[in-house]
């Protein structure tokens, strides 16, 4: 595993259900293209899986 993950928001919370915009937000990504650095865990790990769809994940 890697020591962090770089998390893009790539696509809309436009039309999205409320979990998945407050999964997003609890990422800390508030506007489209804005970048967040977490540390590599499972708990981030879930909350990606769960918008996996609407963010980019890039392993540091």
């Amino acid at each position: 595993m890697a020591n962090k993950l770089e998390i893009t928001l790539t696509r809309s919370l436009i039309g999205r259900p409320d979990d998945q915009r407050v999964t997003v937000n609890t990422l800390g990504l508030r506007k489209m293209h804005q970048t967040v650095v977490h540390d590599d865990n499972p708990a981030i790990r879930g909350m990606i899986n769960k918008v996996a769809h609407l963010v980019t994940v890039n392993e540091q």
